[in-house]
């Protein structure tokens, strides 16, 4: 089965008591394609960097991350560019959204390789998360709550074993957050995937079957 295995993780950086009161760095964790995992991170605790590491964006830790048992630190980039078009997706707290282009433009990147969905069920979702009519519009024009349901859509437009989240909801209402959640549930149970969701407290309508405090 699918797997991401963290041997003994934890950041070149990080204070040495942060790592002790953690129950993932410097622990054996294993997480498996279909999971529902919650990670509750208080800010300095290298929530962000956990993500980065995942992603191959960082290397800059001691132990190791193994997926389906190949450590990620002997990956080439294009080791990398083949595992995030297949198998990982991202939602990034900072959102990287590309100013010039527009909405649909940004969603379509992650169409391009390797597309999941049609254009029209981009209008779906779209649509379900209200911004739908911002699709023409430039990025930059775009509220940071759009463009944090535009990531959203985006990240969902590939196939992915694994889905990480970085404070996905931080610009969200309410009513907003519980159907961009509805709407990631269900693109994670299409592929049977696992969402990996970091956020600085827990998340009630989230259906975790796992909460690790970071």
């Amino acid at each position: 089965m699918t797997n991401i295995v963290l041997q003994n993780l934890f950041p070149d950086f990080l204070e040495k008591e942060k790592i002790e009161r953690s129950q993932i760095w410097n622990e054996h964790i294993t997480i498996h394609k279909g999971d529902r995992l919650q990670i509750v991170a208080p800010s300095g605790s290298g929530k962000t960097s956990l993500v980065h590491f995942l992603y191959g964006l960082r290397k800059d830790y001691h132990g190791s991350i193994l997926f389906d048992g190949k450590n990620t630190k002997t990956f080439s980039p294009e080791d990398f560019a083949k595992n995030r078009q297949t198998h990982l997706s991202v939602i990034f707290q900072d959102l990287r959204i590309f100013p010039e282009q527009t909405a649909r433009e940004n969603i379509d990147i992650k169409r391009m390789l390797q597309p999941f969905h049609s254009q029209s069920q981009i209008e779906s979702m779209t649509g379900a998360l209200g911004v739908s009519t911002k699709l023409n519009q430039p990025g930059k024009t775009c509220s940071y709550g759009e463009q944090q349901r535009i990531a959203i859509v985006r990240a969902l437009q590939q196939p992915f074993d694994f889905i990480l989240m970085d404070e996905p909801f931080s610009h969200l209402d309410e009513n907003n957050r519980k159907k961009a959640m509805a709407l990631i549930e269900e693109e994670a149970t299409k592929r049977g995937a696992a969402i990996i969701l970091a956020d600085l407290k827990p998340i009630e309508y989230f259906k975790a079957n796992r909460i690790l405090n970071l």
